[in-house]
């Protein structure tokens, strides 16, 4: 699976290609330090397969290299935070 980060200046997404179908979360940014994850879309053809979680610890490690902390608004995220205490470090 192949995750990529497109950034913009308010904001981005991740994407994962996947099976010929693409998958992605998106975000806010809200300063250099603060990002807002606010939607997560995986294709029916893909659900079950793992790429939303795959996207959400993308986004974590992509946190913990670039130095910034996530607000999860989205609720799959969310759910995500709650099954991974060891990801507190990046949740605000």
């Amino acid at each position: 699976m192949e995750i990529s980060r497109e950034e913009k200046t308010s904001g981005g997404r991740y994407a994962a290609s996947v099976e010929g179908h693409e998958a992605e979360m998106t975000y806010s940014r809200t300063s250099p330090q603060l990002i807002i994850i606010d939607h997560t879309g995986v294709p029916d053809a893909l659900r079950g397969k793992g790429v939303g979680q795959a996207l959400a610890k993308f986004a974590v490690d992509d946190a913990r290299r670039g130095g910034w902390k996530i607000i999860p608004l989205c609720p799959f995220f969310k759910a995500q935070v709650e099954r991974h205490p060891e990801w507190q470090d990046v949740i605000k």
